[in-house]
């Protein structure tokens, strides 16, 4: 999918949300952290925001990023043909693929992915009660949280709390790529 189909996806989805909950811009930037200046550059379509971003925009608004960037209505069976899948690109080499993401009944999200060899990933703190499982699928995973390092290796698999900040590191010399669930608790942000 082209990144401005996503940008002006994520544009609509953000305001709709926000109108949704009834909530102004600066309410939206207080409980995202993400500021008002960035926020009416989202909602304008103007800008392509990080997942870190676009996770603390949906995480305020009690949805997952997979809303945020969903182009259509989800049908009963969703199939995501590979075209399809949004990619966060990461520094030079590396890059994150939703593949497929729901928020109903609960919020799970099908991620894939790759680190080249020295780069990493630092994951804000998801709400509280969020959980990640991963398996390593190419090369070695160095896992923090909370400061304590888990390395996870091929076929190897971890889950951890994600209610809190933590990263994910390719300290080896082979690329890493390795696929993660998410799932967090269903809030109630309508009340």
């Amino acid at each position: 999918m082209d990144p401005e189909t996503i940008t002006a996806a994520v544009a609509n989805n953000v305001r709709a949300q926000r109108a949704h909950r009834q909530m102004t811009l600066d309410e939206l930037a207080a409980r995202s952290g993400v500021s008002r200046g960035m926020l009416v550059q989202v909602e304008q379509g103007r800008t392509n925001p990080s997942i870190n971003t676009l996770t603390r925009i949906a995480d305020a608004l009690g949805v997952t990023v997979a809303r945020m960037v969903e182009v259509s209505d989800t049908p009963v069976v969703r199939v995501v043909q590979a075209a399809d899948v949004v990619t966060f690109p990461h520094g030079k080499a590396s890059s994150a693929r939703l593949l497929v993401g729901t928020d109903a009944p609960s919020i799970l999200e099908l991620w894939d992915w790759r680190l080249a060899p020295g780069d990493h990933h630092d994951g804000d703190a998801h709400p509280p009660g969020t959980r990640e499982m991963l398996t390593v699928i190419e090369g070695e995973l160095t896992l923090s949280v909370y400061g304590r390092s888990h390395v996870v290796g091929v076929d190897g698999a971890v889950v951890f709390s994600a209610d809190r900040p933590h990263r994910y590191a390719n300290l080896g010399e082979s690329p890493l790529r390795f696929t993660m669930v998410v799932t967090e608790p269903r809030g109630t942000p309508d009340q």
